[in-house]
């Protein structure tokens, strides 16, 4: 049982978060308990691994990132990852999240689909159909589940009526639970790429000072 990411070394496969058991030869462990890091440290120095090293030939399956930090800051890092997965990457990937926000993606990019688990509501409880339908789960059952691990009922009583007040709050404040929707700030464009290849391509110690000065006139150009 480990926590995160394993890179499989008989296949290009990268899992990050949440402890899941993957059987295979050889396979190099996220978890570094013993050296003190904390267990958001090294979600995020492997979901860092994944976004330098998965390519278009990988299999990347996220879980939950984001989840070890406050809400604004789980939610925005978890929105860039995919994103970069999307747009950088390439890879055949799996993304699950509690973030409703990210089913967003799906509207900006035609390779995004949303799936959300079947689950049918009985009671005070909820039965998984373990079937994978198309589209966003309507909600969560973050108490559901609570309720069936065996947390005391009380608890579960006082978490309804904090989750009512939470959810009437919102409501008040005429948030429309949508982090992103018309405040984001518009993005600055990234360096451009030709800048990137002149600078590659320049020896400054072949330069002379006339020419590194008219250089630098040339490159403010790009």
């Amino acid at each position: 049982m480990f926590r995160r990411r394993a890179a499989v070394k008989d296949a290009d496969l990268h899992h990050a978060q949440a402890g899941v058991v993957l059987r295979a030869p050889g396979a190099d462990l996220g978890d570094d308990l013993a050296g003190g890091r904390s267990t958001f440290m090294v979600e995020m120095t492997e979901s860092a691994s994944i976004l330098h090293n998965a390519t278009a030939q990988s299999l990347v399956l996220m879980d939950e990132v984001g989840r070890g930090t406050s809400t604004f800051d789980g939610l925005a890092l978890a929105w860039a990852i995919a994103r970069h997965l999307v747009e950088r990457n390439r890879s055949l990937s799996l993304f699950a999240t509690h973030y409703f926000e990210m089913t967003r993606l799906a509207l900006e990019y035609k390779e995004v689909k949303n799936v959300h688990l079947d689950a049918v509501e009985h009671k005070d409880t909820v039965v998984f159909l373990h079937a994978v339908e198309e589209g966003p789960a309507s909600q969560s059952y973050g108490l559901q589940v609570a309720g069936l691990a065996g947390v005391p009922k009380a608890v579960i009583r006082q978490a309804k009526k904090y989750l009512q007040m939470l959810e009437e709050a919102s409501v008040s404040r005429g948030n429309t639970n949508d982090l992103f929707l018309a405040t984001a700030a518009p993005e600055k464009p990234e360096a451009a790429e030709p800048l990137r290849e002149a600078l590659e391509k320049i020896n400054p110690d072949d330069l002379s000072p006339r020419e590194a000065l008219e250089l630098l006139y040339r490159l403010k150009k790009l």
